[in-house]
């Protein structure tokens, strides 16, 4: 499991709230899990820690400049090995792979060494960076942000929540939306009436066994529903 993840950012303020809440915050807490927010502009060979430049070429916006981030990620590289680790590099970038369940989980299954995650910023990284390292590249979805910080707080969220003990109870987790290709099923609670909307009667009977069903089949329909692209891409056995 990824016990360690360090992130790379211009904007190390950015993090500081987020990484104190909820489940990310209580891991962290209790120290399944270790979040190091490390500063680009330290690294900057520039006497007033300049660490963009306009791009070759002209047009409108600044470009990352290789020397800091390269050197940045060099140094967390080294760290990382001096403690007997081999962490896996994620860079944020609007080319990369939508970020999915099935990514997520291979990062947990597979980076046990720890995380690397680096935040795109301006317009880009100078490109001479991707040719340096090998990253998976990932993006939130086709449209734009100010910055990767955003996608780094996803990732480390959905990461940190797949840790041993970070969710309170772990069959919760199993549960979730896109665990099975499938969207969860709906959920209700107290009161048993809310302005002539009803809880459905199955859900009050206490017949585990139709309770499951009902679930089953409901979030199917859901699915169905809301997303079918996710049936299109992974059917359950009875709908082939």
């Amino acid at each position: 499991m990824p016990r360690k993840i360090d992130i790379l950012t211009l904007f190390p303020d950015y993090f500081k709230s987020p990484l104190t809440q909820s489940v990310v915050g209580r891991a962290i807490t209790e120290e399944r899990c270790a979040v190091n927010i490390i500063d680009f502009r330290e690294f900057s060979s520039d006497k007033h820690k300049k660490v963009d430049d306009k791009p070759f070429g002209g047009g409108p916006g600044m470009v990352l400049a290789l020397q800091p981030v390269v050197d940045c990620i060099e140094h967390t590289l080294a760290k990382a090995s001096g403690e007997g680790r081999s962490p896996r590099l994620i860079i944020t970038t609007c080319r990369g792979t939508t970020l999915s369940q099935p990514v997520i989980d291979d990062w947990v299954a597979a980076s046990g060494e720890g995380l690397i995650i680096i935040c795109g910023h301006y317009e880009d990284f100078d490109a001479r960076l991707y040719e340096l390292f090998d990253f998976d590249e990932i993006s939130l979805g086709d449209f734009v942000l100010s910055g990767g910080e955003a996608v780094a707080l996803c990732i480390v969220d959905a990461v940190i929540r797949k840790l041993p003990g970070a969710v309170g109870n772990p069959e919760s987790v199993g549960s979730d939306s896109f665990e099975a290709g499938l969207l969860d099923y709906p959920s209700y609670t107290r009161p048993m009436e809310y302005r002539e909307l009803k809880v459905p009667d199955v859900l009050l009977g206490g017949n585990h066994a139709l309770i499951e069903e009902w679930r089953r089949e409901n979030a199917l329909k859901l699915t169905r529903e809301k997303r079918p692209d996710l049936l299109e891409k992974n059917p359950p056995r009875h709908e082939k």
